[in-house]
């Protein structure tokens, strides 16, 4: 099995969507209350807000802004990605839709900064025993045209 035929699998169901195109960024599976018209994530049945059970699933976006973020300097637990060997970044960041996500963050620590746009993207983990790429989410800055 290629690179490119290799199934990729999402560490925990419902969170995100997994494009079948790598070049496709992945949307964040999420709830709006029909309501109040607030958006959740993870998904929820009962809207935080307002109590409705009036709410519907939606994908948000993929792109957001760095609210706040640290990095910690040892070897991501779980990973075999080269880039977390010595260490990785974790960053809060504010969809679109109102949603702050916590997330590890692709890049060096001198690539973030406060206000920064993120563009989600699928890291992969590891592989299964059936030989699928095992992947998760993490935020990489936007390269600002000038």
């Amino acid at each position: 099995m290629t690179e490119e035929t290799r199934t990729r699998i999402p560490i925990k169901e419902d969170f995100f969507t997994v494009p079948s195109s790598p070049q496709v960024p992945p949307k964040f599976l999420g709830t709006r209350c029909k309501e109040c018209d607030e958006y959740f994530f993870p998904r929820r049945a009962i809207c935080a807000k307002c109590n409705s059970q009036n709410t519907v699933d939606v994908e948000m976006s993929s792109r957001g802004t760095l609210y706040s973020y640290t990095f910690v300097h040892i070897p991501m637990f779980g990973s075999s990605a080269e880039e977390h060997k010595e260490g990785y970044g974790v960053g809060q960041v504010d969809l679109p839709e109102g949603p702050r996500l916590q997330m590890p963050l692709a890049g060096k620590q001198a690539d973030f900064r406060v206000g920064l746009t993120v563009q989600a993207e699928l890291s992969t983990l590891r592989r299964d025993d059936a030989g699928n790429d095992v992947v998760t989410v993490h935020f990489r800055p936007v390269e600002e045209k000038p």
